[in-house]
This record gives structure tokens, sequence and C-alpha cells, in this order.
């Protein structure tokens, strides 16, 4: 299999980044090519470089507490690219419990918090992104 590509994004107003960055590294240490895309991201730019990036993950990290928005936002606009059904999506960041339900159903794969082992992370990519 080809190497995995990531896209990390940040959406929305948040401006802190670190546990984004956290990510990105132990996933680059793990093999995976990472593509960070900086903070205060948009659906619409976030979707059009996980689309021209041709990624096979695209990780959200989001603290701003607009997760029920932007998070739901940013799969409707990968399935009307018809790119959705081809990247696996999930999200990290300061989300409350009773809003993961929420967030699965509306296309979030996995939702990971803080505390989370990076270990946990990486296996779940590795166990779930589809074979190039």
């Amino acid at each position: 299999m080809d190497q995995i590509r990531v896209l990390v994004a940040k959406p929305g107003l948040d401006g802190h980044d670190r546990g984004a960055k956290v990510i990105a590294r132990a996933l680059r240490e793990a093999g995976m090519e990472v593509i960070y895309t900086g903070l205060r991201q948009t659906p619409e730019q976030i979707v059009a470089t996980a689309v021209q990036e041709d990624v096979d993950v695209l990780g959200m990290s989001i603290l701003s507490g607009a997760h029920n928005y932007l998070l739901p936002e940013v799969v409707k606009q990968l399935k009307e690219k018809g790119v959705y059904d081809d990247m696996l999506v999930f999200a990290g960041g300061v989300i409350p419990d009773a809003d993961i339900p929420g967030l699965k159903e509306a296309g979030i794969k996995n939702v990971f918090t803080p505390g989370t082992n990076l270990e946990d992370v990486i296996s779940f990519i590795k166990e779930n992104v589809k074979a190039n």
C-alpha cells in the first residue's frame, strides 16, 4: 500500500493549534504523509484542499465550540464533491461527549478528545483507511 495521505485541518475561528500539530507530528512519525492547513479554515477551504491533495484521511481539530455546525458542513461538502466515500473523516478537540453521537451520525467516523493516546489515533487510521 502507498503511504497514507492525511490532511489535518483547523476549521473555524479557533486560534489554538497545539493539538493539531501534535497529531500531525505523530502521524508523520508513524510513516504517513501529512498536510496541515494552518488556522482558521472555512469548510470550503478544507474540502478544496482535501480534493486537491487527494488525501485518504481528513482529521479536523476544533476547540471553538462550533463543531456541531462546521464538522457536518465539511462532510456535506465532501459528499457533494463525491469524495466522502473515498476518505476517512475524523475529528478531535474539546467536544462534549453529548455531541459525539450527532457528529458520528453526520458522518464523522470517530471523535478523539483531549487525553486520547496518540497510538489510538494511529491505529484507527491504519485499520480504517481503504487500500489504494
